[in-house]
């Protein structure tokens, strides 16, 4: 998208904003399908936890998507959104066996990364088709909050522990219809996650009956100009010739399946947010905007890097800036930046914007959630209104005290 267009949709929904666009969502899609395209049966499950708004679902979903869902209120938007159960996977960690069984009822397909819960959902529903999710003790991601598949993992069964599967398999006579991994995300290395996939091929072939397999994703898009990335078609020649000769090998055909939420979603956004001061101190020059880690908290949770650029002028000299929130803590989005020359009342644009940005907002502050806004077929479509102070009180119950 263009400044000037990113200027339009911010006079007309104001800021904070943030706006998706709908063709690069899709064009990561059909990317993502064309580097695989030579295996029989593809699942792609967005995983919806990136961002969960209704109208990205049913975009995805006429893209041919399923879904990758972590809760049971996820798993209620996906089918409220089109989805029918068997499109949907449902991948938690640490949940209640209570919210497990609720979704088993949908005829969601289930994925269990524990022991105990897989003996107690075998012994309890034996003809339940169930997947697997195995830790492959592998580091991979760019940052360790982001790293899942390693041995100090929370997520998953250790793949030192299948022989213990294999017991509770046999004694429960439940049905393992798939073995999943997820090693993390911004996987650079795409050897890395060969190697993984190595490993799920052997845990594989311990089950006879599998229907797919799931390599999870961690696909790393670009942050900014000349970035390194996950080299999806590279990967796509490599990943393709080992599964099909691992089909042969199995004797039937599978499911390939992946799970990526930011691959799809996250160069597509843009978080619009207003400059409201230029503070000069004794070493530093801030720019303070109208918005704080209430509505992006990325880079002071993780250390994530959003480019930052001045739209209301593109073309300025550029200067050093630290830019900063309105939020009573520290609340640094980015230090010691060169940005073209910002004035009070400019637009700042956050690049990068479409996964874990909008999802992760809160009402911090007693501060509104901003709007959403979809860019498609040249025009911008409101998706999610701003909050009110009504939505900001509509669940508290007031006691006289």
């Amino acid at each position: 998208m263009q400044p000037k267009e990113l200027l339009t949709l911010a006079e007309e929904f104001g800021s904070p904003l943030y706006i998706y666009d709908a063709t690069t969502i899709e064009h990561q899609y059909n990317r993502l399908t064309a580097a695989f395209s030579k295996v029989e049966n593809l699942r792609i499950n967005y995983a919806m936890k990136a961002l969960s708004n209704i109208t990205i679902l049913k975009l995805l979903k006429k893209c041919s998507s399923g879904l990758d869902t972590v809760s049971y209120q996820e798993v209620q938007l996906g089918l409220h959104a089109g989805f029918t159960p068997d499109k949907i996977i449902f991948t938690p960690n640490g949940v209640s066996f209570e919210e497990i069984e609720e979704v088993a009822k949908l005829g969601v397909q289930i994925n269990i990364d524990n022991l105990s819960v897989l003996e107690h959902f075998g012994a309890k529903y034996p003809k339940v088709p169930v997947c697997i999710r195995i830790n492959p003790h592998v580091m991979a991601g760019g940052n360790e909050n982001i790293s899942v598949g390693h041995i100090d993992s929370k997520f998953g069964i250790s793949i030192y522990q299948i022989p213990h599967v294999l017991r509770i398999v046999e004694n429960t006579k439940m049905h393992i219809n798939g073995i999943h991994m997820h090693t993390g995300s911004d996987i650079l290395d795409i050897e890395v996650f060969l190697y993984a996939a190595e490993i799920l091929f052997d845990a594989a072939k311990q089950f006879k009956e599998l229907d797919f397999l799931d390599f999870g994703s961690g696909f790393k898009v670009p942050y900014k100009k000349g970035d390194i990335e996950t080299n999806i078609e590279e990967l796509g020649k490599k990943l393709t010739k080992r599964f099909l000769a691992f089909e042969k090998e199995y004797g039937r055909t599978l499911t390939l399946a992946f799970e990526p939420g930011k691959f799809l979603v996250s160069e597509a956004g843009f978080f619009l947010a207003k400059v409201n001061v230029v503070k000069q101190t004794t070493s530093t020059v801030f720019a303070g905007i109208d918005s704080g880690f209430n509505h992006l908290i990325r880079p002071m949770f993780y250390g994530s890097q959003h480019q930052i650029e001045n739209i209301s002028n593109p073309k300025g000299k550029e200067r050093f800036y630290t830019v900063v929130g309105y939020i009573c803590e520290t609340d640094t989005f980015a230090n010691n930046r060169r940005i073209a020359e910002i004035k009070e009342g400019d637009i700042l644009c956050f690049k990068n914007a479409g996964a874990y940005c909008f999802s992760m907002a809160s009402n911090y502050n007693s501060r509104f959630k901003p709007a959403e806004v979809l860019w498609k077929d040249g025009k911008g479509h409101l998706i999610s209104k701003r909050e009110t102070f009504e939505d900001l009180i509509k669940n508290q119950v007031v006691v006289e005290v």
